[in-house]
């Protein structure tokens, strides 16, 4: 077992910046895109321990990577510290304007001399370069240290949108130090407010030694709540191999596109598990925990890593489009099994998806997109089997088909077979089958699954969506009088079995409420749904032993609708 090298520790803003530490946004981060609305929230946050509302403020979790523990590249945090610098800078800037204004010129200009030596770094005394404790990514590290750190006029036009942000932020706080601090013309004052943020605000600050224990760190953190940005961290990762390799800027500017573009389409927060999936889609298994040091070793060189791009580049529309029912990728048959998926909330097939997306036509995809669908409800939604071996299995069969062993979508279906749950255990997995509606997505399968029975007995397709029927507990939720043969515990068991679920037109519904079966039986046969038309004509009286009779019989109608017929022909001829 792996052990994650990392420190923790707690430092203010004052105790970070100290001691001649440095801190480095690497080449591929992201660009700064803080707006008014955090820029709002920190004043606020800071103008709170001013007044005295709150001792200190906390800024959560700074994940820095080091070698030598004086030069930090920031994993996490740079979005904080680059506005921080932006405050700072902007307190600078009221100083510098009483200087120039003759009050107290020389107090003021030591007073911004020391704040800027503590909190941005020091300007050379030939050369005016600045020396900055902070350095930004390659796109904005020269706006930055060759414009807002000197305290130049600032151009309106030419700059990147992230350009534009860092002008915009240090422009807002310069008017809110102005507004607030500058407006008594004493420097003292301005002094003591920058000098009192930094003591007041601190970090948890989480230190590694390289890149896999810093993506350990994420996925430690992630599971715990905390949304982290291992995407940054690998893109930073794979983008460095190909700097060091000699790219020319053209082509990384080339590969910096193709990456945002696929961002664009995924989303920052899907990219891990689109990463993932792809990955298992083609080579052997991975868990979350070792797929960045596979994927590091797998990209030694820039050739491997434009590789890895191009076939990423492949999968990234499916693997959107996998979320989302109403992509224009899909056909109406594919879009429904899609619907299926999301309903069932797997996505433990996606991999195997993904290999037969790029290698089946259109008739075999959507074969194995059915048969996955099947699958799925036998066993994740029905019997609830552990997860683990169903992986292995999808992955198998991926591989077989990227490797051009499985070429028709009959030998995927006949692959499935070992995670194929058997008739029996279906049958009576459905037959115990308890779904707490209290929840919306088990509203949603309650509905899907007596829609499928009601088409399978009257042949009448009904959308499990449409608002003009609900769903009906024979047995309410909060039985009143007339119900007294059915016990507390009883109810507390039973309610939410499938068997004491159906289908009602929200009009009758309304009518039935809690009453009483005597009441409701009547209510029911007038009923469009045969699936509730024969709950009245085939009970006299509402029990247990009734509703785990109908039970029975709805599983025995589910294991027809839910069938792989080649798993069936395949058994007979094993």
């Amino acid at each position: 077992m792996s052990v994650i090298n990392f420190n923790t520790t707690n430092m203010t803003l004052r105790q970070l910046l100290g001691n001649g530490l440095t801190y480095h946004v690497p080449l591929f981060q992201r660009d700064y895109s803080w707006t008014q609305d955090e820029w709002e929230d920190l004043w606020q946050d800071i103008q709170n321990t001013m007044t005295g509302a709150e001792p200190a403020h906390y800024m959560g979790y700074l994940v820095l990577q080091t070698q030598d523990q004086k030069r930090f590249d920031i994993i996490d945090g740079q979005q904080r510290l680059t506005t921080l610098s932006l405050l700072a800078l902007a307190v600078l800037k009221a100083l510098d304007d009483l200087a120039q204004r003759n009050i107290q010129s020389e107090d003021n200009r030591r007073r911004a001399e020391q704040l800027r030596n503590s909190f941005i770094g020091y300007l050379d005394p030939v050369t005016l370069v600045p020396q900055t404790k902070l350095t930004l990514n390659r796109n904005n590290d020269a706006f930055y240290r060759d414009r807002l750190v000197p305290l130049l006029p600032l151009p309106q036009r030419g700059l990147r949108s992230s350009e534009h942000l860092l002008r915009r932020g240090f422009d807002w706080f310069y008017r809110r130090v102005s507004e607030e601090y500058a407006v008594h013309k004493d420097g003292a004052v301005l002094a003591r407010f920058l000098s009192d943020t930094a003591d007041k605000l601190f970090f948890t600050v989480i230190t590694v030694n390289d890149e896999l224990n810093a993506f350990k760190v994420f996925e430690t953190l992630n599971a715990r709540g905390v949304r982290l940005s291992p995407t940054d961290l690998l893109k930073n990762y794979l983008f460095s191999i190909v700097y060091r390799d000699g790219s020319h800027e053209t082509e990384i500017e080339a590969l910096e596109r193709r990456w945002n573009r696929m961002i664009d389409q995924l989303g920052s927060e899907s990219f891990p598990g689109f990463l993932r999936a792809h990955w298992n889609s083609r080579e052997k298994l991975v868990r979350e925990s070792e797929l960045f040091k596979v994927i590091r070793a797998a990209t030694p060189n820039k050739g491997r890593v434009f590789e890895l791009l191009r076939y990423m580049e492949e999968d990234v529309p499916v693997y959107a489009a996998l979320a989302n029912p109403e992509d224009r990728l899909w056909t109406e048959t594919q879009r429904e099994y899609v619907r299926e998926l999301r309903m069932f909330s797997v996505r433990q097939p996606w991999p195997l998806l993904l290999a037969a997306y790029r290698s089946l036509d259109e008739e075999g995809f959507t074969s194995v997109l059915r048969a996955v669908s099947i699958v799925s409800f036998r066993y994740n939604v029905i019997s609830n089997m552990l997860t683990h071996e169903q992986e292995r299995v999808y992955n198998d069969i991926a591989r077989r088909i990227t490797s051009g062993e499985i070429t028709h979508s009959s030998e995927v279906i006949r692959a499935l077979a070992p995670i194929y749950v058997d008739d029996e255990t279906f049958r009576n997995g459905f037959a115990v089958k308890v779904l707490r509606t209290t929840s919306s997505r088990n509203r949603q399968v309650a509905r899907y699954i007596l829609s499928m029975i009601e088409t399978q007995i009257s042949h009448t397709h009904h959308d499990a969506d449409n608002a003009a029927y609900s769903l009906e507990h024979v047995l309410p939720e909060n039985p009143t009088d007339g119900w007294e043969h059915i016990d507390d515990e009883q109810i507390e068991e039973w309610v939410y079995r499938l068997g004491n679920l159906t289908l009602l037109e929200a009009t009758l519904n309304r009518a039935v409420g809690n009453k009483p079966f005597s009441e409701k039986r009547p209510v029911y046969a007038q009923s469009q749904f045969q699936i509730t038309r024969d709950i009245a004509e085939q009970n006299e009286a509402w029990t247990v032993e009734r509703l785990a009779e109908r039970q029975r019989w709805m599983a025995r109608i589910a294991t027809g609708i839910w069938r792989l017929p080649q798993m069936d022909a395949r058994r007979t001829l094993g």
